[in-house]
């Protein structure tokens, strides 16, 4: 059959057939030529090379290049017929058993001892011996007796053996002869990079790159390939990134100069602590942006406890002297009252204007969320509406309808990765003017993140502790080796509450219905139990080690007014211990607290553990953090609790944290739940060439901010940045 040659956007069922393209869009979301074009391959097999089929993990859906070693024919004892065994190895002594039921003695001619192939399916373990069961496989080159390749194979007639992501119905060599009768009949797009930047970088041309990728003619070609899909990937995140900053800069906002005798100042002259440099820097970064004419758009970031609090208030109060309201919106009821409540003690009667007690110069600090009754609901917008309430704190019961602000001049949103696009620009809908926007993390981010995800935003970081941080012990606990251990941290918890100090203990999973503040890992292939929940740890430990302790519980299912009332019970000292999920990861403050004890650490991220481990130390007692796991020595989970352990550099953990994790799901690939076309960049390994990305981006946009004079560049953002990407960039 002849295949017209066509472009890109050419349905794969007109090039591969209509049953093979079904299975490239159920299994892969692949539909067009394009999008299998811009399927890459996972990594690259050499012939000859080995495979480490010791690193496979049990459950894992794998490819693997391999040699059949021996073949086995016996007789199965549960039915009739017979059991084929194939032992494969990679080379350097690893070996896989393929397993094939039913009587396939064909099999056992074809897959004969020397030969190599593909192998792939779903690791199993059988008697301590890794396995495949029935797998799909592809048997590659010649034989010893000189028997001819088939054309079937003749996609891995190359040195660099392609390995796609793949699946079951869709094995890798399906997907490669796929791609070659792609690559042979489409034509390939125009290259958008101007010419320009493609000499000045020395960058491959797109035609080519896509082909060298998927059909590499030498490691070097393919180097230059992938290099170049990165540019393109990262030159089309940093476009939309500076174009966004740019229409900000240019977006009309109502200037909210500093003041130097109003609340903002009074305040200062109150507070019982000198301020950082680092919170002085930022204060003076932030006081400039909130002054300009164009809306604020700053990330602040900062250590656990190194006083973005302030800087945010602050900020806040030199709007509601330039006469605005501000609103900081919190993820959670426990943070928002958390916030609440400080806010208020710091400002004393300067945040009680109206009241007996209060200052007239001053101002009211509202506090609005979901569980508030229908009164005193009604009361809180009615102080939002008239504007006596220059500072709004609350949850998402902001965005509601009925809340309305009388001028909306400041958004702060604490944790903003807890939030959706909508919600963010559902607030921001609130002012007449684009407001100021101040995004707080406590969650450090690595460079190449913060230029990336947040390349739209002005960055201010706080690393230095405010005076009288106490410096915080980190020790992990190897329950499943040593027990004893265990029986040590319950009693080291105890001598603390001895000695008038409270303690948390942090637990993965709530209990009873089952659902997780953080969803936990499902049970894998190995039976490892479920994690510990809440529910079930804290009467176990009011009757064993903890017997005779005050122990409460506190997680997202308690109604508002019963979590609150846990905490300010915890706060004001009247109970030891509080046992919970990571509902108190960030934003409580109680300095009393000393020790935290993190059951099954492992099931917890880096910086999660981090922000957890901030909890304690936050008074003038030093803190303690124990990381208790059954994960065994040298395992990938006990290796992330060391490191966890070793260092209380958060940005340092951050680093490493991205090391381990899908880097996808940085750059907001799980945003929308869809496929993307940026699966190439690595945010750790290509910090150079993101920087040079930003820099060739901020000089085209400069030129030409909405790339009229590079049509085919603007339609290749589109494509790797899809629709919901750009929102996401946009709105973040």
């Amino acid at each position: 059959m002849t295949v017209v040659a066509s472009g890109t956007d050419t349905p794969l069922k007109t090039l591969v057939g209509a049953k093979t393209a079904k299975a490239l869009a159920d299994r892969l979301d692949l539909h067009t030529a394009g999008d299998l074009i811009y399927h890459f391959p996972r990594r690259y097999d050499e012939r000859g090379q080995h495979t480490d089929i010791r690193a496979l993990d049990v459950g894992e859906q794998v490819t693997v290049l391999g040699q059949v070693q021996r073949t086995t024919v016996r007789p199965m004892r549960q039915r009739r017929g017979s059991l084929l065994e194939v032992v494969v190895t990679d080379g350097s002594g690893g070996q896989l058993t393929l397993t094939f039921f039913g009587n396939q003695a064909w099999r056992e001619r074809e897959l004969r001892p020397g030969r190599w192939g593909l192998f792939a399916g779903k690791v199993t373990e059988f008697r301590g011996a890794r396995q495949l069961n029935g797998p799909e496989y592809v048997l590659l080159g010649e034989t010893g007796d000189g028997e001819a390749a088939t054309e079937e194979i003749e996609e891995f007639a190359g040195a660099l053996i392609p390995v796609y992501p793949a699946a079951a119905a869709v094995p890798t060599w399906v997907i490669a002869r796929c791609v070659r009768v792609v690559l042979d009949t489409v034509t390939m797009p125009e290259d958008p990079l101007p010419v320009t930047v493609r000499g000045e970088r020395k960058l491959m041309g797109l035609g080519d790159a896509l082909r060298e990728i998927h059909r590499p003619t030498s490691t070097e070609a393919l180097y230059r390939a992938r290099h170049r899909l990165k540019w393109d990937e990262a030159f089309a995140v940093q476009l939309t990134l500076v174009q966004r900053k740019l229409r900000a800069s240019a977006a009309p906002a109502r200037p909210r100069p500093l003041r130097p005798d109003g609340v903002l100042a009074a305040f200062d002259d109150r507070l019982p602590y000198e301020l950082t440099d680092g919170q002085r820097r930022v204060g003076e970064e932030i006081a400039e942006d909130l002054g300009t004419a164009h809306p604020m758009h700053r990330l602040l970031q900062g250590e656990v406890g190194s006083g973005k609090t302030v800087c945010a208030l602050r900020a806040m109060l030199q709007v509601v002297d330039a006469g605005g309201q501000a609103v900081l919106l919190a993820p959670t009821e426990v943070l928002a009252a958390q916030h609440h409540r400080g806010m208020r003690d710091l400002l004393g009667p300067l945040g009680r204007a109206g009241e007996l007690d209060g200052d007239v110069a001053g101002t009211r600090v509202e506090l609005l969320t979901g569980s508030l009754g229908a009164a005193a609901r009604r009361r809180a917008q009615e102080e939002i509406s008239s504007g006596r309430a220059g500072i709004v704190i609350g949850t998402h019961a902001l965005l509601y309808e009925g809340v309305e602000f009388a001028d909306l001049g400041l958004v702060v949103v604490d944790e903003q990765h807890r939030f959706g696009v909508e919600q963010r620009d559902a607030l921001r809908a609130k002012a007449a003017q684009p407001p100021h926007v101040l995004v707080m993390t406590a969650t450090p981010i690595p460079r190449t993140v913060a230029m990336t995800v947040y390349g739209d935003l002005e960055v201010s970081t706080l690393s230095q502790l405010p005076k009288g941080r106490s410096p915080i012990a980190s020790h992990v606990v190897p329950a499943a080796e040593k027990p004893a251990f265990l029986d040590r941290a319950w009693r080291r918890l105890k001598e603390e509450v001895a000695a008038g100090h409270q303690a948390y203990i942090v637990c993965p999973r709530i209990g009873e219905a089952g659902a997780a503040e953080e969803e936990p890992p499902p049970a894998d292939d190995s039976g490892r139990r479920p994690p510990l929940a809440v529910t079930e740890v804290a009467p176990l430990l009011a009757e064993g080690p903890l017997h005779g302790l005050r122990i409460g519980l506190l997680h997202g299912r308690l109604p508002a007014d019963e979590k609150d009332a846990v905490m300010r019970g915890f706060a004001a000292g009247e109970l030891d211990v509080l046992v919970a999920t990571t509902v108190i990861e960030v934003g409580v403050d109680v300095p009393n607290a000393t020790v935290m004890i993190v059951l099954d650490a492992d099931r917890f991220g880096m910086s999660q553990l981090h922000q957890l481990r901030g909890r304690v130390g936050r008074g003038s007692a030093a803190g303690l953090c124990l990381l208790v796991t059954e994960a065994l020595e040298g395992s990938p989970a006990r290796e992330r609790l060391d490191a966890v352990a070793s260092t209380v550099d958060g940005f340092k953990l951050a680093e490493l944290d991205l090391e381990q994790r899908r880097e996808g799901d940085v750059l907001g690939a799980t945003q929308s739940g869809r496929r993307s076309h940026l699966r190439l960049l690595s945010l750790l390994k290509d910090a150079d060439l993101i920087r040079d990305a930003r820099a060739e981006a901020a000089e085209l946009v400069g030129e030409d901010p909405e790339l009229v004079r590079h049509p085919a560049l603007a339609a290749s953002v589109a494509a790797l940045v899809d629709a919901e990407r750009a929102e996401y960039l946009e709105k973040g």
